[in-house]
This record gives C-alpha cells, sequence and structure tokens, in this order.
C-alpha cells in the first residue's frame, strides 16, 4: 500500500489533501515543516511526497535537497502562483512535479497517480537494472546474488543491501549516516560503528587484501564509496 507524506504548515491545506487522496490504497502521513518531513521519511515507507515550499523551521527547497540524497520518491511541489522562480529551483534542486494553490481535487489526484504509477512501476525507484559489476564483483538483483570472480558469495541481508547502495552509485561517497538511512531505515543516531562493522564484513568476505581494499574504499572524514570500473 503506497505511503503518502503531506507536508504543509497550514493544517487546512493538510486536511484538504487528505480528504481529496482518501483512499483505502493509500496510507496518508502529515507534517507541518520540512524537519517533520525528514522525520516522517525516516519513521515511514513513503512513496511519494507532497511538500510545500514556503515552510517555518525548515522550507521545502532544503528538505527536498536532504531528501534526495538518500531517496529518489516522487515529490511534488504546493506552490502559489507567484512561486514560479522557486518551482524552477525545485524542480533543479529534483521535483518530479508542482500543484498551484488553490488545487483542484482533480488535478492532485491524476497527478499523484501519474507519478505513483511510475514510480512503483520501476520497482519502488529501482533503475530497472538487475546486473551491476565492479572489478570481479558481480551483484544480481534479480536473483538476490553476489559472485566475486565467478564464486558465489554469501551475504547477510544488510551487507546485500550496502554493497548495492555503493555499487548503484559508483565513485558516489555515502556517509555512515546516509548508508544507516537508507539500509535501516531508521534515524541515523550514534550508527557510525554498525556501519564500519557492516563494511569490515564486507570487505572481509569480496577483498583479496581487506587491508588494502581494491573496491570498498574509506574516504577519511567523508564515508565510503565502491571504486573501479564499472561494466554492463
Amino acid at each position: 500500500m503506497p505511503g503518502i507524506l503531506i507536508c504543509d504548515d497550514e493544517k487546512d491545506i493538510v486536511n484538504a489533501l487528505k480528504i481529496y487522496l482518501s483512499d483505502p490504497d493509500y496510507t496518508l502521513y502529515e507534517a507541518f515543516n520540512g524537519k517533520e518531513a525528514l522525520e516522517a521519511m525516516e519513521a515511514h515507507e513513503i512513496h511519494l511526497v507532497l511538500l510545500d515550499i514556503m515552510m517555518p523551521v525548515m522550507d521545502g527547497i532544503s528538505a527536498m535537497a536532504r531528501i534526495r540524497e538518500t531517496s529518489n520518491v516522487p515529490i511534488i511541489l504546493l506552490t502559489a502562483k507567484s512561486q514560479d522562480q522557486d518551482k524552477v529551483l525545485g524542480l533543479d534542486v529534483g521535483a518530479d512535479d508542482y500543484i498551484t494553490k488553490p488545487f483542484n481535487p482533480l488535478e492532485v489526484k491524476a497527478r499523484v497517480r501519474s507519478q505513483l504509477r511510475r514510480y512503483l512501476k520501476l520497482g519502488g525507484g529501482s533503475t530497472g537494472q538487475e546486473i551491476y559489476r565492479n572489478g570481479g564483483i558481480e551483484l544480481n538483483d534479480r536473483t538476490k546474488e553476489v559472485f566475486l570472480d565467478g564464486d558465489r558469495v554469501q551475504l547477510t541481508p544488510k551487507e546485500y543491501d550496502i554493497l548495492k547502495l555503493l555499487i548503484s552509485s559508483p565513485d558516489r561517497v555515502f556517509s555512515p549516516k546516509e548508508i544507516y538511512r537508507a539500509v535501516w531505515k531508521e534515524k541515523p543516531f550514534g550508527t557510525d560503528n554498525t556501519v564500519a562493522v557492516h563494511i569490515r564484513h564486507l570487505r572481509e568476505k569480496l577483498e583479496i587484501d581487506p587491508a588494502e581494499p581494491r573496491c570498498i574504499k574509506v574516504i577519511f572524514g567523508q564515508g565510503y564509496k565502491m571504486e573501479g570500473e564499472r561494466r554492463k
């Protein structure tokens, strides 16, 4: 059941959108500023976000930039007619669409259905790619198998998810908090050691010499990345 997060600092607007989107097939969540939206993203499985731009504590553009660090869920901006510049900025930062206030209920429903259909058709935001290769490592996301130089390697579910995150974005550096948020789906408080332990186990299973890793690299003070040529 798709989870939809509605975030606006005006409670009347949130309540109206909840009425428009009232559907037994949706689970609706609410937030009233960008900070609360980020907390809701961490606490619940969200498949689409309706996000106001102008809000106290944290505005919608800042919240969206944070969401895009770990998630590609559809984001529809809620904008006023006078916010044309903000609309452009929002689309540049990562918004998928926008709806102008005052809302047309039919338009809201149609845009939400369209974005959800596209997102879920791609497998909940996956890229559609099933095979990832980097150096001698191969990850088959259809069979959930991992191979090292042709030999199957047994990983725990968390090790698999971390490897998929890294290998699907080669050369991108992920902080421990980003990894924890993406894999554990929980608030990343005091999690650096947990991530470090799992990275060490991955290295022991996938690196010829874990002390001199060829693929899974530590970028000191920043996080971890998968390095090496990525072949399709």
